[in-house]
């Protein structure tokens, strides 16, 4: 039976909310921060700051104004108290009410995980209008689609987390998990796998099991990470012998991907996917909130969500002072600065966005403010590479004097890994054993990059790639980076393998 044609209808007025924004965000923006204050001036961050007096001045221009001059930019160690006590169950501390969900996250000096909170507000205001603008944009775009003539392909994660004690009620994991645990019943019919399987915590059962449901279905759609999403395609490929996508499901038309880039997998996706008319849709969702959806137009960019429970502010690069979305430029690069109704105020997300238009706002994902590596959603920032290096070298009594790491791409039946080019000043005894002990100190560190790691499933060990002496400054001095003296800096860590590879390039001439 084909949907498509009633799921058309249910979600054009999402598409045509999207589309009356342009020109307007501005104004809309600023209307959807005095109703945001309204409701967080019932909190004790609220209190705190004043938004009961910023809601009661003329204008919301003013509002906006004195918002920004009263409530200082936090990154989440700013929140972590507040977020700590709601965790501990008391009400009314970031948003009004209890809060019992939240996403874990991690890439923060001060504690293994960040943990973000999903109020019900947020699900519905944020995280499924950004999915429904996304399928509504779609359906426009594509009016032959038979999107809903059969079953969607929805990866998601656990709630698996390592808080030592949460109460009862009270769940903690990633935030796909509490979108498949909290989504609307009928929506389960157009989805595999099952919930129970999609919430399931150990991979290695995981993996085959949801395999053999989804290559069993009539799977029109497939949604998640490109490096899971990859994953789980050749495990369907192998168990059903084929050699294309077109031979398991031949009705595919469409991928929604997010998370990380999709630019080093789209080869092996369009070759996977030959013969089949297929459509890659990117949208920028996180744990903080759902951002942006492409319109499938073909314009560079995804279109920001203006109305969807977050206010956004842009902070130029090398600046202190943000910018609102009526005051940014096209081809700048800002840091993003969120407002949302899941209880963060002017939260640092730590992203940066390329403004690729203005009306309506399209942007892109530049990249983070920190060095960081997020080829396979392990979010491994250079904190945590630093620390379990240094643990390393104590463990193995060996020292480091340069390195950088880059991520080496899943291949066919090949995992991805990073790759870390190391000059040594002290060798350790056993290369192998050192990366197996870095890799120990990782996991230990960092919960996402662990998770990745489960059973070498998405993402198997480091590799430790040893350089002569005086490589880094010899490279750096052809190459013409850094500067000169205690300027000079390799780039520790990198999404890329253009530093990487120039570098083993360079010692391949030699």
């Amino acid at each position: 039976m084909n949907l498509t044609g009633i799921a058309r209808l249910l979600l054009k007025r999402y598409a045509r909310e999207v589309e009356s924004w342009c020109g307007r965000e501005e104004e809309v923006q600023r209307e959807l921060l005095c109703r945001m204050l309204g409701e967080g001036a019932k909190t004790q961050f609220g209190q705190r700051h004043g938004f009961k007096e910023l809601v009661l001045l003329p204008t919301p221009a003013d509002t906006a104004a004195e918002y920004a001059a009263k409530v200082p930019l936090r990154d989440y160690e700013g929140f972590r108290a507040d977020v700590m006590k709601m965790i501990e169950g008391e009400k009314d501390v970031l948003w009004p009410g209890e809060c019992r969900s939240f996403a874990q996250s991690s890439g923060t000096t001060g504690g293994r995980s960040k943990y973000i909170p999903v109020t019900n507000t947020g699900l519905k205001q944020n995280h499924y209008k950004g999915a429904s603008c996304s399928v509504a944009l779609y359906l426009k775009s594509n009016p032959e689609s038979r999107m809903f003539a059969g079953k969607g392909l929805v990866l998601g994660g656990s709630f698996a987390n390592n808080v030592i004690e949460v109460r009862k009620g009270t769940v903690i994991g990633d935030l796909s998990a509490t979108l498949i645990q909290r989504i609307y019943p009928l929506a389960n019919l157009f989805r595999v796998p099952d919930k129970h399987t999609a919430l399931l915590e150990d991979w290695e059962v995981k993996l085959p099991l949801l395999s053999r449901k989804a290559a069993a279905a009539n799977i029109t759609n497939i949604s998640g990470v490109p490096s899971w999403m990859m994953r789980v395609i050749l495990k369907v490929l192998e168990i059903t012998g084929a050699s294309s996508l077109k031979e398991v499901w031949p009705n595919l038309e469409v991928f929604f991907h997010g998370g990380i880039s999709f630019a080093p997998y789209r080869a092996e996706y369009e070759a996977l996917c030959e013969g089949l008319d297929m459509h890659w849709s990117e949208v920028y969702n996180a744990s903080e909130g759902y951002f942006a959806v492409s319109d499938n137009s073909g314009h560079p960019g995804m279109i920001l969500l203006v109305d969807a429970g977050v206010y956004y502010e842009f902070l130029p690069l090398g600046s202190e002072v943000p910018v609102g979305i009526g005051e940014v430029e096209v081809g700048k690069i800002y840091e993003l600065i969120v407002s949302t109704v899941n209880g963060l105020w002017r939260y640092r997300t730590g992203d940066t966005v390329r403004i690729e238009s203005l009306a309506p706002v399209r942007v892109t994902v530049a990249g983070r403010t920190k060095s960081y590596i997020n080829a396979f959603g392990e979010e491994l920032m250079e904190d945590n590479a630093e620390r379990a290096l240094a643990e390393a070298c104590r463990l193995s009594d060996s020292s480091v004097h340069n390195y950088t790491v880059a991520p080496v791409y899943a291949h066919g039946s090949e995992r991805g890994r990073h790759q870390w080019l190391i000059e040594w000043k002290k060798t350790p005894a056993s290369v192998e054993e050192f990366a197996a002990v870095l890799d120990t100190q990782l996991r230990a560190l960092n919960s996402d990059y662990d998770a990745k790691r489960s059973h070498d499933i998405f993402l198997e060990g480091p590799e430790v790639v040893s350089v002569n002496e005086g490589t880094f400054d010899g490279w750096l001095s052809r190459s013409g980076s850094g500067k000169l003296g205690g300027q000079r800096k390799v780039p520790r860590l990198s999404n890329t393998r253009e530093i990487a590879d120039s570098i083993l390039s360079s010692l391949e001439e030699k």
